[in-house]
């Protein structure tokens, strides 16, 4: 009797290792399901986040242009009055 005792506690023990083990791959599986929920929601803020960039991006770029625009407007204006002072100063001569 005193030997099936014995073997009955040899052949559970592997039992509760792998029972322990379980547990452990269950716990680990929750916190891996926890971070990639956590990830998710990063990669969702930062596709807001660049989806807002690339449109301050191209409101910089238009504001760009424009600049160059009213820059060169400003040299062409610039241009004309000089000539036309030019042309008064002959005047006065």
């Amino acid at each position: 009797m005193a030997m099936k005792a014995v073997t009955r506690e040899v052949g559970v023990e592997p039992i509760d290792r792998l029972e322990e083990k379980v547990k452990l791959l269950v716990a680990m599986m929750g916190r891996m399901r926890e971070e990639q929920a956590r990830a998710t929601e990063e990669n969702l803020r930062l596709a807001r986040e660049i989806e807002s960039l690339r449109s301050r991006l191209a409101d910089s770029e238009a504001v760009r242009a424009e600049l160059s625009s009213l820059r060169e407007e400003r040299d062409v204006v610039r241009g004309r009055v000089s000539e036309m002072l030019e042309e008064l100063e002959a005047l006065s001569l």
